[in-house]
């Protein structure tokens, strides 16, 4: 079949193990294209089909499945080349593309909440994923620095600014300052009229406003920084929206002249309408009193990206209630720069919810600070290490701690769907058994406890690995899966698939150590299975790592 289109015939883990290791269905639809019969074809594939150097007989199954399972032998070969460092069951990119990653994107002025969370942890285990695989990775917190908020805010700052509240808590006495002119524009006009006015002078770059808004922006990424420190985050870039500015007026320029937006009542508009899902949905690119808006300021950062780096895609990590922006926004793009070449792709995820099933909330109905957030983190994660470890130094009881408490939101963050909303809840994120940051972590302290008990006896690297216990085999099939589910996860930008496939792993371990003993076993027996260990030690580790968690030798 020299024009059957290959990428399409996939070989993927057989979800059934007792029918083999691998499993490929998609002879089925190229035999359905080619009105063949599918078992006839399946019966001519496996004929030229030469795997005799890794699996038994190809096996064909139902109406034209392909069934492989692996030679004990060629399992041995993989395990003896991930024991000396050969590699760790994934293969770096041949081909290695360059990816923009945007995430995070908090707004100048105002604390980081709860909604920032989703974000930031799922954009940088993204950009973790694709490094580890071998991309070259540009990651920008592209924060919200320009506005009309800041007409509101320099009414504030002027008027009602508390100097020592500030050095306490700049963020939150900015919040204070805005919600009160905001209020007060609200109810009197002339205030509106004012913070309307110190932004025109902002913008037609007014002295003193500029160094107002340049402290703003330096307090507010001072308070940034800690809490990306303390979630273990970092960027590139940090391109905030006024790095656009002078590029704007430029932008709609072209989109008239090049007939892609048109005036519609003041303002310059464009519309989708041979675009099903977006022909009741214009996008406006400049309003009618000649400011730009996010779509603008979205469009010039978009050609920033492709003229600087020239990347296959970009990725943008917001939640859900942003999708119709970036529809409009890739097809605007498409349409203004038809032969830039860059996949486009929203990564969307759900809500944060209480557990009465509404928006996470404080019982005041306040949002949630995200500082706040990692504090009772740490301290719930803290009174839990001192009631099962209470001779630790405190130190010591602080540091796994800060490890446990923060991996524990992460983890709970990442583990599910991210398209659904997921439910906060302390109790699950800290426990120490299912599918938790505490759980993982644990197992990982097990696995390190083996090699303290060897003191200095050095590891041997074993020749070839027997396997012939079922929890061993078993152990070894689920490491040499590690390389498939990196894929996954950069090819669909899911997580949770790394996360189920670590605590599968665990789970797989647990049987592995619990029916074979590691330590009272002899000889070659022994090598093998403390190999085992170790391995399985580099993935859990090499896996949390790329997820954001830290490890720790001791629970």
């Amino acid at each position: 079949m020299p024009d059957a289109d290959v990428s399409s015939v996939l070989v993927r883990p057989c979800p059934e193990p007792k029918f083999g290791d691998y499993q490929s269905n998609a002879l089925m639809g190229l035999a359905k294209r080619n009105q063949l019969n599918p078992r006839e074809l399946a019966a001519q594939v496996v004929e030229q089909l030469d795997v005799t150097d890794c699996c038994e007989p190809v096996k064909i199954a139902g109406p034209g499945f392909l069934n492989f399972r692996l030679k004990t032998n060629a399992l041995s070969d993989a395990l003896v080349g991930a024991a000396k460092g050969e590699h760790l069951f994934y293969r770096t990119a041949t081909e290695p593309r360059t990816v923009v990653i945007d995430y995070s994107s908090p707004n100048v002025a105002k604390p980081m909440h709860v909604g920032h969370i989703r974000s930031t942890i799922l954009g940088y285990t993204l950009a973790k994923a694709f490094r580890l695989l071998g991309h070259s990775v540009v990651t920008d917190n592209h924060i919200g620095d320009w506005g009309t908020q800041f007409g509101k805010l320099l009414v504030g700052w002027k008027e009602h600014l508390d100097r020592d509240a500030l050095g306490r808590d700049a963020l939150a006495e900015m919040e204070r300052l805005y919600k009160l002119i905001n209020s007060a524009c609200e109810e009197d006009e002339i205030v509106l009229i004012h913070a309307r006015s110190e932004l025109v002078k902002l913008q037609s770059g007014d002295a003193e406003n500029l160094a107002i808004w340049d402290e703003m922006i330096e307090l507010s990424r001072h308070q940034f920084d800690e809490i990306y420190g303390r979630l273990g985050v970092d960027f590139d870039e940090t391109l905030g929206e006024s790095f656009y500015n002078d590029r704007l007026k430029g932008v709609v320029d072209e989109l008239v002249t090049q007939g892609i937006a048109e005036e519609s009542e003041g303002a310059q508009v464009v519309f989708f309408n041979h675009h099903k899902s977006l022909k009741k949905h214009p996008a406006i690119v400049q309003k009618s009193d000649g400011a730009a808006n996010y779509t603008t300021t979205d469009l010039a950062t978009l050609e920033h990206r492709q003229n600087s780096w020239q990347p296959s895609e970009v990725i943008y990590v917001t939640d859900g209630r942003q999708q119709l922006h970036f529809q409009q926004l890739f097809e605007l793009y498409n349409r203004w720069k038809p032969s830039h070449g860059m996949k486009l792709n929203h990564v969307w995820f759900g809500a944060i919810l209480g557990e009465d099933g509404r928006p996470f909330k404080t019982r005041s109905g306040e949002i949630i600070r995200l500082s706040g957030l990692l504090n009772e983190a740490e301290q719930r994660a803290f009174d839990a290490v001192s009631a099962k470890n209470p001779d630790l130094p405190e130190e010591e009881r602080r540091g796994i701690a800060c490890i446990v408490g923060i991996g524990a939101i992460k983890y709970a963050d990442l583990s599910g769907n991210r398209q659904s909303d997921y439910v906060f809840n302390w109790d699950t994120m800290l426990a120490l058994v299912g599918n938790t940051a505490p759980y993982l972590l644990y197992a990982f302290t097990r696995i390190r406890s083996i090699f303290r008990k060897l003191g200095d006896e050095s590891l041997t690297q074993p020749e070839s690995f027997a396997l012939s216990h079922a929890e061993e085999l078993t152990l070894a099939k689920h490491l040499l899966r590690f390389g498939l589910v990196l894929e996954l996860v950069i090819d669909e930008c899911r997580p949770n698939y790394l996360c189920n496939y670590l605590y599968e792993l665990a789970g797989h371990f647990a049987s592995f150590y619990e029916n074979c003993p590691v330590l009272q076993a002899e000889g070659d027996i022994r090598t093998q299975r403390l190999a085992l260990c170790d391995l399985t030690g580099q993935v859990l580790n090499t896996g949390l790592e790329t997820l954001g968690l830290e490890t720790t030798e001791r629970m």
